[in-house]
């Protein structure tokens, strides 16, 4: 079975959900949503400013992010700027509030 057939099986809230979770599932994610949440938009070196990683491993941890549609980046050359797209952190926060709800039932 091809993996599109298998995910295709899942319900598209769980799948989005998962989506999201992997995304955060690392604690330099965690930080950089910190960071995000507490200003309207950050360049990459401020980010990189907050805490000690190499640029390129924040990068990959940026991509993550953006890969999930966590985040979005506008390029401003030759920097980029980054902010939390709102729309998918709700969506996210939603998705995960109902998880969380479910298990305590």
């Amino acid at each position: 079975m091809k993996e599109q057939e298998k995910i295709s099986v899942y319900p598209s809230r769980h799948v989005s959900m998962a989506r999201y979770a992997k995304a955060l599932a690392h604690p330099a994610r965690i930080r950089i949503m910190s960071i995000l949440s507490s200003q309207s938009c950050c360049y990459s070196s401020n980010i990189a400013d907050e805490f000690p990683i190499a640029l390129s491993t924040l990068s990959q941890h940026l991509k993550e992010l953006k890969s999930a549609g966590l985040i979005q980046g506008t390029i401003e050359p030759p920097r980029i700027k980054y902010c939390i797209n709102q729309k998918n952190w709700e969506e996210a926060k939603d998705l995960m509030r109902e998880f969380f709800e479910w298990y305590d039932r």
